[in-house]
């Protein structure tokens, strides 16, 4: 801790358009007070994800991120004094820190976090990225042995992990992510069947070719174009879980939604179903006992994105709206 000063990064503008570095800001906070009930803590790794990017449109799950206010975000953190009886100085934690170096939040609002190393496996793997994927996949999708799971995104903190799941599974897989290093990265290193690059421009083809059979399950992180050119291609009784649509959080959305809905969702007799990670955290232990289970057998390969410093995070951010990472990105304070 040095001094009173708790850096902090402003979203001081929302943007109309594609985000850039020009809607934040860094200025010196003042180190804040915990009331009682709550604890004050100093942030280690904040999370970045394709939701920072929705929460400045209005309220979702959570309510909105409004300018001139510290950017909202997930993070790791320490804590460093406590008005709360069940957290203690040293006690590691998750919750909504804010981008910023020190957060006073309501102990009600924290889960407790086990000590392991790498400290980051809590933010990926371990953590939401991994929980998402769990459940996602296992709970909304329900992939039997030999069935074609697609996912979009796949190389992103979440996609990476279901396709590696879906694997696991006994299932056949097929990554939808951007760029031939990204394609070549999923099917030479986590174990993907197949991988679309959706740049290519040629996308229903490339799906076809990838999946002979037709996708059974449809793990959807990003709507638009993409899940318009699944939709047609989904087995009969096929089950899609939409996690995400990244893309429409940034710029200008497709100028009109998937095609085929709902009469492709009759006729092929579809399940859809959006969910929201918090609905499944009280089975929590048991995800987690799977997903460590796999990673320290080896079968289940963890990819992580992290980048120093708390002023790189709106660039960090605006990057990986672009695509620019492997894994889960993350920023280390």
């Amino acid at each position: 801790m040095t001094g009173s000063i708790n850096r902090q990064i402003l979203l001081v503008e929302k943007p109309s358009g594609k985000l850039g570095p020009e809607h934040f800001k860094m200025v010196d906070g003042t180190l804040p007070e915990p009331k009682d009930g709550e604890a004050l803590l100093r942030v280690r790794y904040i999370s970045l994800d394709a939701a920072n990017r929705a929460w400045m449109h209005g309220a979702t799950y959570r309510s909105a991120v409004e300018a001139n206010s510290v950017m909202a975000g997930g993070g790791i953190a320490e804590v460093v004094s406590s008005k709360a009886p069940e957290l203690a100085p040293g006690d590691i934690v998750f919750g909504d820190t804010g981008w910023q170096e020190f957060a006073a939040v309501p102990a009600k609002q924290l889960t407790k976090m086990p000590k392991l190393e790498p400290m980051t496996h809590l933010l990926s793997v371990f953590g939401i990225a991994g929980l998402t994927a769990y459940f996602g996949l296992l709970e909304v999708g329900k992939p039997k042995e030999g069935e074609t799971v697609v996912v979009s995104a796949a190389a992103g903190s979440v996609g990476s992990i279901v396709g590696q799941i879906a694997k696991i599974k006994g299932c056949r897989v097929v990554g939808i992510a951007g760029g031939a290093d990204k394609c070549h990265w999923l099917t030479s290193e986590l174990g993907f069947d197949a991988a679309v690059d959706y740049k290519d421009g040629a996308v229903f083809k490339a799906l076809r070719a990838a999946a002979p059979k037709g996708i059974d399950v449809y793990f959807d992180n990003v709507g638009g174009d993409i899940l318009e050119a699944c939709l047609p291609q989904m087995n009969n009784y096929g089950r899609i879980a939409c996690c995400g649509a990244i893309s429409q959080y940034d710029g200008t959305p497709s100028a009109h939604g998937p095609r085929g809905v709902p009469g492709l969702i009759v006729v092929k007799r579809l399940v859809m179903q959006g969910f929201i990670v918090m609905d499944y955290m009280k089975e929590s232990q048991r995800a987690l006992a799977d997903l460590q289970a796999w990673v320290k057998s080896g079968r289940l390969k963890v990819q992580e994105d992290i980048i120093d410093g708390l002023q790189n995070t709106p660039k960090a951010l605006i990057g990986l709206l672009a695509g620019e990472n492997r894994g889960k990105r993350m920023i280390r304070l």
